[in-house]
């Protein structure tokens, strides 16, 4: 397996890689959570082991944002000198697979990775996620908040084009291509179904997801996430 060492402590990311790699493990390093993070985003990793406390970008950040921003399901084992309750449970909420405290068994360890490894390769439900906001493709059920969201079947489709896209701008011809195919539908009809569902995630929630580009089309990005 691939796995992904994002730990400050030089011995301990020392002994973790020299038994990872022992067992024929290959395994990539970061010191710091900006660049375990850009590691993470741009890499294909089969497990990441990520340390909670780190220098520019705590380890439940990096978590937060892989999840959130990137939209990157690679499990998680999170190592912290910590033995609390609350810090563990703020791991999960983060987005972490798995914990362990310092000090720890480095074969137990290695044992944990692989599990989180097989299971990580299983069937994925696909899932789309901005701030708030979450659309399960399988399930088609949209939820903001906790709040579960009933769409028609072509505000699913604008949904899921502005979402896989974000933060990208859609213009309006591919969002009709996407939706109507070759049958393209009057020229309002594009800005009304868009109306629409802006009524039914951004107006009840105060904080809008979807933005306009004028003379372009629309994007959806969370506005706390992502510059202007």
């Amino acid at each position: 397996m691939r796995v992904l060492v994002i730990e400050d402590n030089n011995d301990i990311a020392t002994n973790i890689g020299d038994y990872l790699e022992d067992r024929g493990h290959v395994v990539d390093f970061a010191g710091d959570g900006v660049t375990g993070l850009h590691l993470a985003v741009v890499n294909d990793f089969d497990v990441i082991v990520l340390d909670l406390t780190l220098p520019g970008m705590d380890g439940i950040m990096v978590c937060k944002k892989l999840r959130g921003e990137a939209h990157k399901q690679t499990p998680v084992l999170m190592l912290t000198a910590r033995d609390a309750l609350e810090q563990k449970l703020t791991g999960f909420e983060s987005g972490a697979d798995d914990y362990m405290t310092k000090p720890f068994a480095l074969q137990e360890l290695a044992a944990r990775l692989e599990v989180l490894a097989r299971r990580g390769k299983g069937p994925k439900s696909r899932i789309l996620k901005i701030a708030d906001l979450t659309f399960n493709l399988d399930t088609l059920v949209v939820t903001r908040a906790g709040e579960s969201i009933q769409l028609n079947p072509i505000g699913l489709k604008l949904l899921q084009a502005l979402m896989e896209a974000s933060p990208s701008v859609v213009t309006r011809q591919d969002l009709e291509q996407k939706v109507w195919g070759e049958e393209l539908p009057d020229s309002d009809s594009l800005r009304v179904h868009i109306h629409g569902l802006r009524a039914a995630i951004d107006k009840p929630f105060g904080k809008p997801l979807i933005h306009t580009r004028h003379g372009i089309g629309y994007r959806m990005v969370d506005p706390d996430a992502v510059p202007a």
